[in-house]
């Protein structure tokens, strides 16, 4: 089997695992260079590169630049030049630069391609917010679970995972997945307590600031959930954009979440919204 055919393979094997990883391209070369365009590999989470872009003088920039790429879940283009040619970090067409030792003196230009999993949002309850949040979270390429109803004829249309109880211990959450409650009454304990056990990064709910503190007062009471992850909920969820009617305090919801993954530096605290749901 080619090296080609071999990293075509380990392509599909990692989209059916649900892996995240980056395809490297090379599309063109300048001078010497040990690899030619249409060379491919793959870069995968753990920095391993799998296939052939080009030797040791830049497999060191492709594997970071591709996992910046895997990070900010947008696809570039990077230039790598001999050592000497290279004064500034951004050539003069916008394209990031990279150094190569190499005494060939060829440059390669990589196009690097993140290819991420579809993230995951698990939604409580039936509420007229819970409906609209999984419309948008639909359009807006997210895997929505509806969780907590056992009750078929309650089941949000359009989710694509229905799970009957609150827990999630079969849902094997990640760090890209959200968790919104919107129970409005049912089980918000049971649904709380459940969401902040699961290693889902954001978690928030729906709900007046003084009930919310209420329910976090209970847990912490029962010693159920760490203090420490108690104090990540987000609640009231969403935005603060002067939303009216489900629909708008749903798109603020979604908004938030879309910060939170994008912006993961300046988005773990949670924020504080002036609008109580």
């Amino acid at each position: 089997m080619t090296e080609a055919n071999k990293t075509l393979d380990l392509i599909e094997q990692l989209r059916a695992e649900g892996k995240d990883f980056c395809i490297a391209t090379v599309v063109r070369t300048a001078n010497l260079t040990s690899a030619k365009a249409g060379a491919k590999a793959v870069i995968t989470e753990d920095s391993v590169i799998h296939g052939f872009v080009g030797g040791g003088c830049v497999t060191g920039a492709v594997r970071k630049a591709a996992l910046e790429a895997m990070n900010a879940g947008r696809p570039e283009m990077i230039r790598i030049r001999p050592k000497e040619e290279v004064g500034e970090d951004i050539d003069a067409d916008g394209a990031p630069l990279y150094k190569s030792s190499c005494p060939s003196g060829g440059t390669v230009e990589i196009f690097l391609e993140p290819m991420k999993t579809a993230r995951r949002i698990v939604i409580y309850g039936t509420s007229p917010v819970a409906q609209a949040l999984v419309a948008i979270a639909k359009v807006a390429g997210f895997v929505v679970l509806h969780a907590g109803v056992s009750d078929p004829a309650e089941r949000i249309a359009g989710a694509d995972e229905y799970l009957d109880d609150v827990h999630l211990d079969n849902a094997s959450l990640g760090p890209g997945d959200c968790i919104v409650i919107a129970t409005q009454g049912k089980r918000d304990r049971d649904a709380l307590r459940a969401a902040l056990a699961s290693s889902a990064p954001y978690v928030s709910m729906i709900g007046s600031r003084r009930k919310i503190a209420a329910l976090k007062n209970a847990l912490d009471e029962d010693g159920a959930i760490p203090a420490q992850r108690l104090a990540e909920l987000r609640g009231p969820a969403g935005f603060d954009i002067g939303a009216v009617g489900p629909e708008e305090i749903a798109l603020s919801i979604a908004a938030e979440i879309v910060a939170f993954l994008r912006q993961p530096d300046g988005m773990r605290a949670p924020a504080s919204s002036e609008t109580e749901r």
